[in-house]
């Protein structure tokens, strides 16, 4: 069954000169296996291809139950040098709360 990411999760982004830093929080602790598996660092640079020009790194925080993502060169420049109606990175985050999310049977209850 596919989920959209907002049934398990919620995000914070923003900017980082010419990067975006997305922190992707689990809704409940048991779900962070799931965003382990599911929210790679190639799956992230492949939902926002059309908009990132450079890799992403991940970074994982088990004792909040988060993912921080840092996508490079995604913002044109970044703040008063993109031309971007986005330059501060703040849409990136909701955005991608519309990533759709396996869940397999034996993945705990949404």
């Amino acid at each position: 069954m596919k989920v959209p990411l907002s049934r398990l999760a919620h995000t914070r982004s923003g900017d980082k000169g010419d990067a975006v830093n997305i922190g992707v929080i689990a809704w409940r602790d048991e779900h962070y296996a799931l965003l382990l598996r599911e929210l790679t660092p190639e799956r992230i640079l492949d939902f926002f291809r059309d908009r990132v020009r450079g890799p992403v790194e991940r970074y994982e925080l088990p004792n909040l139950a988060a993912l921080n993502f840092l996508i490079h060169g995604a913002l044109g420049g970044g703040g008063t040098v993109s031309l971007r109606t986005d330059a501060q990175g703040k849409t990136f985050g909701a955005a991608l709360l519309a990533l759709d999310i396996e869940v397999a049977p034996d993945d705990p209850p949404l």
